[in-house]
């Protein structure tokens, strides 16, 4: 069924989104002024919801809802155990929640700087996940984006429950079949320019911007890296880089629910400059594995644009067809063609972190 309800966590509170026959429509503004890093959305139809704000001064916190955004209230806040005198590494303190996922009645967040938690009661408690925590190759993993590395990505299986899969920028891909008590680096056939050539290759200093795997067949997963685009088809046990014919570089990537072939991607140029190529927005579709790339570009600005799509800016629902894309500038759009064309939602909602389909 296409999705009529989504969500949009931005730099000035979150809003949600309803379908009409006329397209979407803002329904309701929370936390309005106030920095959502991450929502996650209703978990499994039952009204419960959470969303992760990032508040400066005060800090994170987090907040749930019982009936689908109508009301918010506080519950606790991940929480790292007291550092350790002489602990090298990042300093044990949360600076940003960065993703958050659920299934098989736990919920996960990945944060900055770099820890996985998890929750059994809702998102009301927290657990850090030490066995993660306290590896050794921890102590490697160094900030992209930001100034610590963190947890963007987590992908439960959606039928073996324990098993997942992170990625962590930079600190590559680890997955788990243990329930997280036990894990494995898995970014072999990624590669880091940015490092010196001998360390290239190295699994544990890769920079994932997003991995994503498409529902029906999980063993297909995608990732956007700061380096290109690469793609699995072993769960992440080996990784083959893509070649598309326009821009490699980018943030955000989309995975069809159902066909393991197709995934969407918005490009930008890379490193210091981070806008659209040419100053085009456009979005590449693969519907053959990453032979052949489609730049998507009917109803996307088309010049004078300096849009840059983050990590989470760029989803698509469970049928395969409608997708939306937020941009660092507050331009939404939405299509309902698998991408073949684009429709503006806004064009003045605050800088988009998030973007989730209910």
């Amino acid at each position: 069924m296409t999705a009529t309800r989504a969500w949009v966590a931005t730099r000035k509170g979150l809003f949600e989104l309803n379908r009409s026959g006329k397209g979407w429509g803002v329904a309701r503004v929370s936390f309005l002024a106030e920095p959502v890093s991450m929502v996650l959305p209703p978990i499994h139809g039952n009204g419960r919801m959470l969303a992760a704000l990032n508040l400066g001064h005060f800090g994170v916190k987090v907040h749930a809802s019982d009936d689908a955004g109508a009301t918010w209230r506080e519950v606790d806040t991940p929480t790292y155990p007291p550092q350790p005198e002489g602990a090298e590494g990042s300093a044990w303190k949360l600076v940003q929640i960065w993703s958050m996922e659920a299934i098989h009645g736990a919920i996960w967040a990945g944060t900055l700087p770099g820890g996985l938690f998890k929750s059994t009661d809702g998102g009301e408690h927290w657990q850090l996940v030490d066995s993660l925590w306290s590896r050794p190759e921890r102590l490697g993993w160094f900030g992209g984006g930001y100034d610590v590395p963190g947890i963007h990505s987590i992908l439960p299986h959606p039928t073996r429950q324990g098993e997942l899969l992170l990625g962590i920028s930079c600190g590559g891909v680890w997955g788990s079949r243990e329930g997280g008590t036990q894990w494995e680096l898995q970014a072999k056939g990624m590669r880091a320019d940015f490092m010196p050539p001998d360390q290239a290759d190295d699994e544990n200093t890769q920079d994932p911007h997003l991995i994503a795997a498409c529902a029906a067949v999980p063993t297909a997963v995608w990732c956007q890296h700061h380096n290109g685009i690469f793609r699995s088809t072993d769960g992440s046990q080996r990784w083959q880089e893509l070649k598309p014919p326009i821009a490699g570089f980018g943030f955000a990537v989309a995975a069809h629910p159902s066909e393991p072939d197709t995934a969407w991607f918005a490009p930008a140029v890379k490193d210091e400059k981070r806008v659209p190529v040419d100053g085009a927005l456009f979005v590449h579709r693969t519907r053959d594995g990453g032979k052949t790339f489609e730049a998507l570009r009917n109803g996307l600005p088309q010049k004078d644009c300096y849009d840059l799509v983050y990590r989470h800016g760029l989803v698509v629902d469970d049928t395969g067809r409608s997708l939306l894309m937020g941009s660092t500038t507050g331009n939404l759009w939405a299509s309902d063609d698998a991408g073949d064309s684009w429709a503006e939602v806004s064009g003045h909602l605050p800088p988009i972190h998030a973007v989730r389909f209910g």
